[in-house]
Parts: C-alpha cells; structure tokens; sequence
C-alpha cells in the first residue's frame, strides 16, 4: 500500500509579501499623549486651542482647534485600517489582536488617566472600537468568500 503525496510547486503558493504593520491608530494614540504631557502640560484642555481660521462664503470663520486636526488626521488612519483588514494573510490574526489591545490600552487610560477625560481622546477611543469591530467583521466576510461549502 502506496501513498501519493501531492506538493505543490513553489510559484502557486500563495505568500503575504506585505508583512506585519502596526495598527495605524497607535499614531494618534501616541500623538495624543505626547502633546498633553510635553506641550499641554498634562491638561486636556490645550486641544481646544486654535491652529488657525479659515473664512468662509457665509461670513462667519471657522475656527480649526488642534483636537479637529487630531481628529481628521485619525479618520484617515481608521480609513486606511478598514481597507488593511480586507487581507486575508497570516499576520492578520496578529493585527486584529493589536488593535483590540490598543483599544483596551485606549479605554483603560480614558478610565484612569485625567488627561485623556476629554472629547478628543474619547472619540479616539471610538475609532478604535469601530477599527476592532470593523476589522473583524471585514475580514470575516473576506474569509467567507474564499471558502465554499457545498
């Protein structure tokens, strides 16, 4: 009694060249807490301050505080992390669960840390939850495509 084993040749394997990236809100998490203790002085407050005015058609300025920046510059990053979800490689698993331990790192530090009681670092925290939820279900369904059950 013989077996046949079948290995499959080396081109159509098929390989995750891209590598691990860390969860991309870790930059805001990290921006965040570099400017309220150097620049703020531990004090949340600083991200109401202005960067600047832009005059609009109405009349009436629109004021662009720091925690606005922040705040659009996060989204992107939560943009681009639900698109990086959608790969179905080896280090996905890893990425998932980094970004549920930022998430907890974010909740544990809104929960015990005075200077993240503010708005900006709660909708951070938000970002975080929708990057774990969104992540996972993105590639639940990504995954489900690929198998077929009949």
């Amino acid at each position: 009694m013989t077996e046949t084993v079948f290995i499959p040749p080396h081109g159509n394997r098929r390989r995750d060249r891209r590598g691990f990236v860390v969860p991309l809100l870790v930059f805001p998490f990290a921006i965040y807490n570099l400017v309220t203790f150097t620049a703020f002085g531990g004090q949340p407050s600083g991200w109401g301050n202005g960067l600047f005015v832009i005059p609009m058609v109405s009349g009436t300025p629109w004021a662009v505080t720091a925690g606005d920046f922040l705040l659009v510059v996060s989204l992107f990053c939560l943009f681009f992390e639900v698109l990086k979800s959608t790969r179905t490689g080896s280090s996905s698993i890893l990425e998932h669960m980094l970004s549920m331990v930022l998430f907890v790192a974010f909740l544990i530090e809104f929960l015990l840390i005075g200077a993240a009681s503010s708005s900006v670092f709660f909708l951070l925290m938000v970002m975080a939850l929708i990057d774990v939820v969104a992540g996972f279900s993105v590639s639940i369904t990504s995954a489900s495509r690929d198998v077929t059950m009949d």
